[in-house]
């Protein structure tokens, strides 16, 4: 399976060594990491030592799967990363959807086409049955992404300490960053289903 995807605009490939500084400096965007880390930058010997090889590794470890890093078509500049990974301990039925832009990228519609590209991935090539995402409840840009790219709501839960310290994007230095919820949101691939072909048809000229 070709590692790499291509949508209009951007190019998601696999990350490489050299990304390092793209990545430390997405990190240490305090609107970037607002609703990650409260604003705080990611160390870089963290991002060096821990996040990079972490991204540079998840291809081989669940085939199809990992992070990608995300690129425009015209010129090569960096926008973020996107990532799609199996749901820790649950069977490849179901996949995480992630996604960090850099600032400058915000706006454009690049994170619901990434993320658009990622779950046509998962449904039609490795036989996902549902694809969720994850965000803070007040970041509504992070939430707009999701529901662009098809998902629903599901639930809204509360980290616990467990769950933080889990995390593995990013560094956070305290456990006791947010007082609200976390939302999940949702797609199944039944639903993908019908979302594509109303697409579809929606596409087709009349009398085709």
């Amino acid at each position: 399976m070709n590692d790499s995807l291509e949508t209009e605009r951007l190019i998601l490939r696999r990350f490489a060594a050299s990304d390092l500084d793209q990545l430390v400096e997405l990190d240490s965007d305090p609107e970037v990491m607002r609703f990650l880390t409260g604003g705080a930058a990611t160390p870089r010997e963290v991002v060096e030592r821990d996040i990079l090889p972490r991204f540079l590794q998840a291809h081989d470890r669940a085939p199809g799967y990992g992070f990608w890093a995300a690129v425009e078509r015209g010129g090569g500049a960096f926008v973020g990363w996107f990532s799609l990974r199996p749901r820790p301990q649950v069977d490849l039925a179901e996949a995480v959807l992630g996604y960090r832009l850099r600032r400058a990228a915000w706006g454009r519609g690049y994170g619901t086409e990434g993320a658009r590209a990622l779950i046509r991935r998962g449904f039609a090539e490795l036989g996902v049955r549902r694809i969720s995402a994850t965000t803070y409840e007040d970041n509504l840009a992070s939430r707009r992404v999701m529901e662009k790219a098809g998902l629903t709501l599901v639930r809204s839960y509360r980290l616990t300490p467990t769950d933080l310290a889990a995390q593995d994007t990013y560094h956070a230095a305290s456990q006791d960053l947010w007082d609200r919820d976390d939302v999940e949101y949702a797609l199944e691939k039944a639903d993908w289903e019908r979302q594509e072909a109303a697409t579809f048809s929606e596409d087709v000229p009349a009398g085709q």
